[in-house]
């Protein structure tokens, strides 16, 4: 069984590292064949998706079968249920129902920090204050994280006891906070620490500074920094 992953450029593009964690986190790196674009803008990504009709985004995967699957949700919600024998979500049902909503918050949510602060892996920024709009996301991912850990008792560094697909999700999120110095809350440092010291994580960073090229247009006219370690 192969399946076809087709992602972006892995130092800006957020949601291809959630898809990558995907399989690498979860013993199916042996499974994917890997290809990544460089597409320059939006019009680039229809054009490389072109023979992937009718995906229009990246991520984007194809199953062995042959069939589209777009959308990181969708490729999360749908190797889970390809592999049911892998803990893809927690196995226990209060566990998997936070798990579950932490995920789906991260994809429809957060449009501030996304929209105004795209990820870099390539190098960090000097820490800024985040505007007030963006403050408030800060708070809102601290008081859904803090409150996955207290509701599941996860006592490691993942949200829900072992890592899961929220993890991975969130992953994006944890490189963008490391990047412009906004881990400063104390679950929210923790955390985006766990990432960051992630094996699956750092090889993702590494191929990318090796393979993939600066794009400018990801990059803000802010002091830049050595990346955390």
């Amino acid at each position: 069984m192969t399946y076809e992953l087709f992602l972006g450029n892995r130092l800006y593009f957020s949601w291809s590292i959630a898809a990558y964690l995907m399989f690498e986190h979860f013993g199916l790196a042996d499974q994917v064949a890997l290809t990544v674009f460089q597409p320059q803008d939006e019009a680039d990504v229809k054009r490389h998706l072109s023979g992937l009709s009718p995906a229009r985004t990246l991520p984007t995967m194809r199953t062995p079968e042959g069939v589209i699957v777009s959308d990181s949700m969708a490729i999360a919600e749908e190797l889970a249920s390809r592999h049911p024998d892998i803990a893809f979500w927690p196995r226990d049902p209060a566990a998997r129902a936070v798990a579950r909503t932490l995920a789906n918050e991260m994809h429809s949510s957060f449009g501030g920090l996304r929209g105004n602060w795209p990820v870099n892996l390539r190098h960090a920024y000097a820490p800024v204050t985040p505007p007030v709009e963006i403050a408030a996301e800060l708070d809102r991912l601290e008081q859904i994280w803090s409150n996955a850990r207290e509701v599941t008792g996860a006592t490691g560094p993942w949200l829900c006891g072992d890592y899961c697909l929220a993890d991975a999700i969130f992953a994006p999120m944890a490189a963008r906070l490391a990047a412009y110095g906004f881990d400063t809350r104390s679950i929210t440092k923790s955390y985006v620490a766990a990432h960051l010291a992630d094996p699956a994580f750092r090889k993702w960073r590494a191929d990318g500074l090796k393979l993939d090229p600066e794009m400018s247009k990801f990059e803000l006219d802010l002091p830049q920094a050595d990346w955390p370690v």
